[in-house]
């Protein structure tokens, strides 16, 4: 291409210029033209119900019983979950969770063990 910076979320090679920012046509990603390129998206930290940083390869406590949906089961009060999972999404935790399976979380129903 003309020499523009691909994109920091898709690495497209697509890119353009709107104005002061460039445009991703895949991923509809835009930033401004006087950010880093290796820069890129901050790191998302995710917290448990009482503040504390989780990392991958935690184990968690469930502070609340958690219906499961589509199920008549409960994960309930206290149920440890070991190695932990972060993902991006509406339930940030993906995990097996012993007796039921794979399942994902809240961060706002665990804490840190």
């Amino acid at each position: 291409m003309s020499g523009l910076p691909k994109c920091p979320k898709c690495g497209s090679e697509f890119t353009y210029e709107d104005g002061s920012n460039y445009v991703c046509p895949e991923c509809a990603h835009e930033w401004s033209k006087d950010a880093p390129a290796e820069a890129g998206e901050q790191a998302k930290v995710f917290k448990d119900a009482f503040g504390n940083v989780l990392v991958d390869g935690d184990t968690v406590t469930v502070i609340k019983d958690l219906k499961i949906k589509g199920s008549s089961s409960v994960v309930k009060v206290g149920t440890k979950v070991k190695n932990i999972r972060l993902i991006d999404g509406d339930h940030d935790i993906d995990c097996k969770i012993d007796g039921i399976g794979a399942m994902q979380l809240k961060t706002e129903f665990v804490k840190k063990a």
